[in-house]
């Protein structure tokens, strides 16, 4: 069952439109995607469109996060490398795991960046709430994590936790564009060309690596519950 946290909740005002919800089928090329948010970014601030949620995979690559520092990057030439403005540092994007990039007007909402990242947490956390995980914070490292009393302890003598859901996000006028990534079943070995988000002492999982063989759209419609429990409701767009 969904937990509500009042305090992650962000709701528009009641006559706001819903949210289009966007799902792409087959792998969407990364700059395909920067473009079309940018669009919809431009056309939300100007009021010509309604807020979206767009979910989709890209092609194996990685991202640069404007906090992204280069000896981090450990194999360079083992995908495409892309700039991108959102922040963080870098994160590795590929089949099998979940993009979901989050058009939202946050002057409709709340003006609150701080606010806004913790509510994408919280929809990543209520998403695996409902798959019988447990995703958790952590105040020194961004996004969610589950623990893993499977694996050895680490050297400090506390256990091992793992990434299974990153966040990386940028505001124009007070629209957000990029999002979270949520890792379904992508090839985990993957991840190792960098050290994601900077952090090197722990490690990254995915549903399926922790013993739930779920499928895509069974992860889409616990995603979209969660987003409307958080952020209000939705509606089918193209």
């Amino acid at each position: 069952m969904l937990r509500t946290d009042l305090d992650h909740i962000m709701h528009a005002s009641p006559d706001s439109p819903p949210v289009r919800w966007r799902i792409s089928d087959g792998l969407v090329p990364y700059e395909d995607a920067v473009a079309e948010m940018e669009r919809e970014v431009a056309a939300i601030a100007e009021g010509h469109a309604d807020e979206l949620v767009w979910l989709l995979e890209h092609p194996p690559l990685y991202t640069a996060g404007t906090s992204a520092d280069v000896k981090d990057l450990v194999e360079p030439d083992r995908f495409p490398v892309f700039a991108t403005g959102r922040g963080g540092e870098y994160t590795y994007h590929g089949p099998g795991q979940r993009v979901a990039y989050v058009m939202l007007d946050l002057k409709r909402r709340r003006q609150d960046v701080r606010a806004y990242v913790s509510a994408l947490e919280e929809v990543i956390i209520q998403t695996l709430d409902a798959m019988n995980v447990r995703g958790e914070r952590r105040e020194d490292r961004v996004g969610v994590w589950v623990r893993r009393p499977d694996k050895p302890l680490l050297p400090d003598g506390s256990m091992t936790e793992d990434k299974i859901a990153a966040l990386g996000i940028r505001l124009r006028r007070w629209v957000s564009f990029h999002g979270l990534s949520l890792n379904v079943e992508p090839d985990l070995s993957h991840f190792g060309g960098i050290v994601p988000c900077g952090i090197s002492t722990y490690g990254v999982t995915s549903l399926v690596d922790l013993g739930l063989p779920v499928m895509m759209a069974d992860v889409d419609i616990r995603l979209r519950e969660a987003f409307e429990t958080v952020f209000g409701p939705t509606t089918n767009a193209n």
